[in-house]
């Protein structure tokens, strides 16, 4: 059965061991770079990374075949996942023999890992959004205003965001809203199931909308010092931005962009409100380095300590 699964996906096996980058312009991301850095200084010289990029939301049949390509190749350790991760998971979840909790939560795939012969599936983004989120985001910020977090994007990271703000355990963590908006219902639809399964005292508003100019009026809503995230993938895998050059981000409030490469038109137009409105930005890369990190450490069967993440860090700000 696995034989006749390998020849019927073509599957090339690498020579020497890999990893591979599934994703959508998974070239210009500075892993490429910074990969082989990174394994020299975990001792691992000979692994070498491969780009695989998938169009947005393709067919299932090539979702499985990046799977297979991971899972037939037995000197590949596995891949991390951008972007596809709900269609990754959807069009192969069979192909898996474990998914841990997050994976099964949500639906979706960040990190392919092996396992004594079992291919693994993990979600590791509810980690990596919460140590990128509590990065610049201190403790109580909630406490003494009430500031809440629009969101622009209901994909995982989205989700697991949201996840993370959440569990926090004290209520001066919490906004006491969170606004989410997306571009199709059903995205939407699975956010809100996640919510209520959870269950959760802040409040949610799911709202379904393309119009970049609504979008500007639902942010020029929010009170001061609340949080406004891009996490629609705008700016990088596509081009554009959820909201035009006119709209107004809260005052002294923060601006995340989850993107740290790409035309970056969010990050931009809150960048030109710094001064007139006091808003603090903050891009994508603490994030890359955090979700790199735990599906790397996950694939390699290593524990990734303070003193570890902090010396890869180093490496990583080297060549940014």
């Amino acid at each position: 059965m696995a034989e006749d699964e390998a020849k019927r996906y073509n599957i090339v096996k690498k020579e020497g061991k890999s990893f591979y980058f599934i994703g959508v312009t998974t070239t210009k991301s500075s892993i490429m770079k910074l990969f082989p850095l990174w394994m020299d200084a975990l001792g691992y010289s000979d692994l070498k990374i491969y780009p695989y990029d998938l169009k947005i939301h393709d067919e299932p049949e090539n979702y499985r075949k990046a799977v297979a390509q991971i899972k037939y190749d037995e000197n590949c350790y596995g891949a991390l996942v951008t972007t596809h991760k709900m269609d990754l998971y959807a069009a192969a979840k069979d192909m898996f023999d474990y998914f841990d909790p997050y994976a099964k939560l949500l639906d979706e795939i960040s990190c392919i890992s092996k396992n004594e012969g079992r291919l693994e599936g993990h979600a590791k983004d509810p980690i990596t959004a919460g140590a990128s989120y509590d990065y610049f985001i201190k403790k109580n910020y909630f406490e003494n205003n009430n500031a809440e977090i629009l969101i622009f994007g209901a994909g995982g990271s989205s989700i697991a965001t949201v996840l993370h703000l959440i569990n926090k355990k004290d209520e001066g963590d919490k906004p006491k809203k969170i606004t989410v908006v997306n571009r199709s219902q059903p995205r939407l639809d699975h956010l809100k199931a996640i919510v209520e399964k959870v269950g959760t005292d802040i409040k949610f508003e799911y709202i379904c909308n393309q119009d970049p100019k609504v979008n500007d009026e639902i942010m020029g809503a929010l009170p001061e010092y609340s949080i406004v995230i891009n996490a629609t993938g705008m700016g990088k895998d596509i081009p554009g931005s959820p909201i035009t050059n006119d709209g107004l981000f809260p005052k002294n409030g923060w601006a995340w962009e989850f993107n740290y490469r790409g035309e970056l038109d969010f990050l931009h137009q809150a960048e030109s409100q710094k001064e007139t409105r006091g808003v603090k930005v903050e891009d994508g890369w603490v994030y890359f380095i955090h979700g790199w990190t735990q599906v790397i450490f996950q694939a390699l069967h290593l524990t990734l300590t303070d003193e570890l993440f902090d010396k890869l860090k180093r490496i990583a700000d080297s060549i940014r």
